[in-house]
């Protein structure tokens, strides 16, 4: 599987953190938006395997093992390393440098601000016991994203703050040290003297799918996730265990806020039958565990191409892939950092980075 995408089109740049096997929230949060990009875009996709170390520092052996999980999810998704650019973040030298430039250009207070820092803080159960590393995850997811100047980055909408502050610290940059005015569109930023676009956020078309806990969003952390690679009686197990708060399979059933019929409402393809199974389970003339039932047939319909394709990819597939992509990655990371050093002065020599064996 070897990578060869087109230079001619618009640029994306999306990732996820190997924190194991990606679920379905992933799915419809970005990963639909990829499959659907990765035609009209030279699409970057990164392995954060560095912001892994925040909450996992002591787990590096287990961040190793879900880098190369996740890639096998995107494979299996649809994902195609032909088109695309796979790569690890942790061998890309310029995302590191290009994040302590931007620290320079972020105030703590404004970090501090950022929701999704405050949300992890609280659902991890942190306190005050974090890395100073952790605070510094978004600034380098950051210099992940402007590392590669593209123009949109499809996220779910937990990350739409930290895209948020990329537009922003692209904005600041380039206003500090490219003589962009603060008055220039962000559209035309590059055309005015900037280093760095303005990036434009999409979201998926579930913005934030809930757990089968039916509080919290899906989240491997939380045990709340179905995932990709659920074998068939796993995913029926998680189907029966989600919890409605119905007392009986008599009683009028409530369909909204209801996880059962947010699932079928994102995964299931008969609208039809959907609507029939919300007017029968709020009349009562049926229970949870029909609807358990057919939810869990389709989501196993839907995975088991998935899961046979992923079956298919070795490690050793893996590994090719990532170090075809990182190497054009560098490439790319390498060239963006020489702008960057250039318009901060700082651009005393040119440096290109090559693997050995």
């Amino acid at each position: 599987m070897s990578a060869h995408p087109s230079p001619a089109r618009p640029r994306l740049l999306t990732g996820d953190t190997p924190t194991g096997s990606l679920h379905l929230g992933h799915f419809v949060g970005s990963l639909e938006n990829r499959l659907q990009l990765q035609d009209e875009y030279d699409c970057y996709f990164l392995i954060a395997n560095l912001h892994a170390l925040t909450t996992r520092s002591q787990e590096t052996a287990d961040i190793r093992r879900d880098t190369l999980e996740i890639v096998k999810d995107w494979v299996s998704v649809g994902l195609d390393p032909r088109k695309a650019t796979f790569f690890l973040q942790s061998e890309v030298p310029a995302i590191a440098e290009l994040t302590w430039y931007f620290a320079m250009l972020l105030g703590y207070g404004r970090l501090m601000k950022n929701p999704t820092i405050k949300d992890e803080i609280r659902v991890k159960n942190l306190g005050d016991n974090y890395s100073f590393g952790f605070l510094m995850y978004p600034v380098g997811q950051v210099a992940d994203i402007l590392a590669f100047r593209p123009k949109v980055v499809p996220v779910g909408e937990d990350q739409v703050p930290h895209i948020e502050m990329t537009r922003e610290l692209a904005r600041r940059f380039n206003q500090v040290y490219c003589g962009v005015t603060g008055k220039t569109d962000d559209a035309d930023h590059e055309t005015a003297g900037g280093v760095f676009p303005v990036p434009e956020v999409k979201v998926g078309r579930v913005a934030r799918l809930t757990g089968t806990d039916g509080k919290n969003k899906m989240s491997k952390s939380l045990g709340n996730a179905i995932f990709l690679s659920d074998d068939p009686k796993t995913v029926q197990k998680k189907c029966n265990k989600i919890f409605t708060g119905r007392q009986s399979a008599t009683d009028p059933g409530v369909v909204e806020g209801n996880v059962l019929f947010e699932y079928h409402d994102a995964f299931n393809p008969d609208a039809q039958r959907v609507t029939q199974l919300k007017e029968q389970y709020q009349s009562g003339s049926i229970g949870d565990g029909q609807v358990k039932k057919e939810l869990a047939e389709v989501l196993n319909a839907m995975l088991s191409p998935i899961r046979e394709k992923r079956a298919q990819v070795s490690d050793s597939d893996v590994l090719a892939v990532l170090r075809d992509g990182t190497q054009r990655a560098n490439d790319q990371a390498e060239k963006t950092l020489a702008m960057a050093k250039k318009a901060c002065d700082f651009g005393f020599f040119h440096r290109t980075v090559a693997f050995k064996d």
